[in-house]
């Protein structure tokens, strides 16, 4: 059997995104004295991950008009009322306290008002200017000051360690430890611990425009199956509306153009130099992502031209030295691109950027197996099928501070570390080993033949034959990437190896998206199918549960739970229900 390094810890963090990094710093704070808390990360601690990549802002009622009950209408309306309620409102609730002490704790500094209060801009979809921002680079600032705070505390860092399994106890009621790859050396190393939170993120990359980074591919969410965790909402792939669309020749097409840009009155503009999301939608430039990715993509269609695939956003008339001021950063990152975006047009294109389907959580962060914690974009449930721009650093840091907490109050109760389940352990080892075995070929291929057919099969827009057709490819790409092998003569930074690895998370949770998607016959935020346009009645709303066992994916449906709000009602700042005349 190939050798597993041992190691043991009280609380391990998968993960050092805003989740991540903020889980650590609650849980030195709430866990017992002496508590051993680790950190492990696929990269570097403040380097990797999604948060970082944020330009948009943080969404957080904080007055002057607005408030927390507001905040929860927006995001249950914008989910299309799908959320995990009691999610949604600690998300609303919780974003007030994280806001005050990321800048007053943690050292953030956001962007003022000449009165010196914190400036919110205008974002789709929402009913009141909340979204807090460090100009247009709002996530560095974010992780740069959580990640200063982290390396100056007593924590344990295990870098450049990719998770690669959940490890259950024999009778598989509890979690043991996690499976790691230590990418520097190649060598297996198996964690212990009491409690694991897991914060790896989403990254929906299977699909051939994206935004996240290429070694972001839902790991997380792969592993929780393969234990038989319930999955919830994988059929809510979120496209943000307005991805720079620069050529196959560059890393940089996919990349977000944040939501701002409409925010502050963009327009969206067809070949012809004409404004069309009026025709698919009042708000305009102003709908929610999901309306505004659809409206753009049935314009693709219609021009059909593959020399001109996209569509263009315009923000000239704003007066090019006022957007160079305000969005400074996405100025530069168009000119390195080719593009004027303060007095010309970008081209740009839907792109797959978050995924609001995870592994079914409590409020609290706990999941069905006693000792794993879920928060950021790995857990489902806060923003069913439609994330508002704005809720996603909201939601990573609200819900890992809350992971945070839970877990070092959890542990005081618990007693010795578990011993695993050897059995899974090998069969994990053995997993991962698998193309070192065979003759060497072409991953890269596979996964840009995987991202095709998940753009033209399972994308923007579906229908029932599309998925099944999509279903029946990823299968071809499984079964052909099961035969692919890799070199491995040297395991230490084989990056090939970890390309494999990738596309087995990657392929495995395409086929939990089709399938999901097959389940829901009805068009409900992100998930659009042209064969079943309707939403279906809001009163009988139910979000769709993927299970696996052995090699098979089911899915199911559960109904939605209204334990604050139901159609029809709001809620006031009071907190009393009242009828909403109109209300969807």
């Amino acid at each position: 059997m190939t050798q597993i390094d041992r190691h043991d810890t009280d609380i391990l963090i998968l993960g050092s995104g805003g989740a991540g990094l903020f889980a650590a710093l609650h849980a030195l704070q709430s866990a017992p004295e002496g508590t051993r808390v680790t950190l492990a990360v696929k990269g570097l601690i403040g380097k990797c991950g999604c948060t970082r990549m944020v330009q948009g802002g943080y969404n957080v009622a904080l007055g002057g008009g607005d408030s927390v009950e507001r905040h929860f209408m927006d995001t249950i309306n914008g989910g299309k009322w799908l959320p995990n309620q009691d999610m949604a409102w600690k998300l609303c609730k919780e974003a007030v306290t994280r806001i005050h002490e990321l800048e007053n704790e943690i050292g953030c500094y956001f962007d003022r008002n000449p009165d010196g209060s914190v400036h919110q801009k205008a974002f789709a979809g929402q009913t009141a200017d909340r979204t807090v921002h460090k100009g247009d680079l709002t996530g560095i600032e974010i992780i740069s000051r959580l990640m200063e705070q982290v390396l100056a505390r007593p924590v344990e860092k295990l870098q450049e360690h990719r998770a690669i399994g959940l490890v259950p106890t024999r009778d598989g009621s509890a979690l043991a430890g996690v499976l790691f790859i230590d990418m520097r050396t190649g060598r297996f190393r198996f964690v212990r611990a009491k409690t694991v939170m897991m914060g790896t993120g989403g990254g929906p990359t299977m699909y051939k425009y994206h935004t996240p980074s290429g070694d972001k591919t839902m790991d997380g969410l792969a592993m929780a199956l393969r234990v038989g965790l319930p999955l919830r909402d994988m059929e809510m792939v979120q496209f943000h509306p307005t991805g720079l669309l620069a050529g196959d020749h560059t890393r940089m097409t996919g990349t977000v153009l944040e939501e701002g840009l409409r925010g502050a009155g963009g327009q969206l503009l067809n070949h012809q130099g004409q404004r069309f999301m009026f025709d698919y939608d009042a708000l305009g430039e102003r709908a929610t992502r999901d309306v505004v990715s659809r409206g753009i993509y049935a314009e693709m269609r219609k021009a059909n031209d593959p020399d001109q695939v996209g569509m263009f956003i315009s923000m000239g008339h704003l007066g090019p030295d006022n957007v160079r001021r305000k969005f400074a950063g996405m100025v530069k990152r168009c000119a390195d691109s080719g593009f004027d975006l303060a007095g010309g047009k970008v081209e740009v294109v839907p792109t797959a950027h978050y995924f609001m389907g995870g592994v079914i959580v409590d409020a609290d962060t706990r999941t069905a197996m006693e000792g794993l914690y879920v928060a950021g974009e790995d857990a489902g449930g806060a923003h069913g099928s439609n994330r508002l721009g704005g809720n996603g650093v909201a939601n990573s840091t609200v819900y890992g501070g809350v992971a945070g907490d839970v877990m070092g109050a959890d542990i005081r109760k618990m007693g010795a570390l578990r011993d695993p389940d050897e059995n899974v352990l090998a069969a994990e080892v053995a997993r991962a080993c698998r193309p070192l075995a065979r003759t060497p070929g072409n991953v890269q291929a596979l996964r840009h033949k995987l991202q095709e057919s998940m753009w033209d099969d399972v994308g923007v827009m579906r229908t029932g034959p599309g998925m099944e057709r999509g279903l029946t490819k990823i299968a071809e790409i499984r079964a052909e990437l099961l035969e692919t092998g890799v070199d491995g003569s040297n395991l230490a930074f084989n990056l090939t190896w970890h390309d494999w690895l990738n596309m087995a998370s990657l392929t495995d949770i395409s086929e939990v998206i089709a399938k999901a998607g097959l389940a829901r016959e009805n068009s409900r935020g992100a998930h659009f199918r042209e064969d079943f346009p309707e939403p279906g009645a809001l009163e009988s709303s139910y979000f769709t549960v993927a299970r696996q066992s052995g090699d098979t994916v089911e899915v199911g449906r559960e109904d939605v739970q209204f334990t604050i709000v139901r159609p029809g009602e709001t809620i006031l700042p009071e907190g009393e229900p009242e009828t909403l005349v109109g209300a969807t």
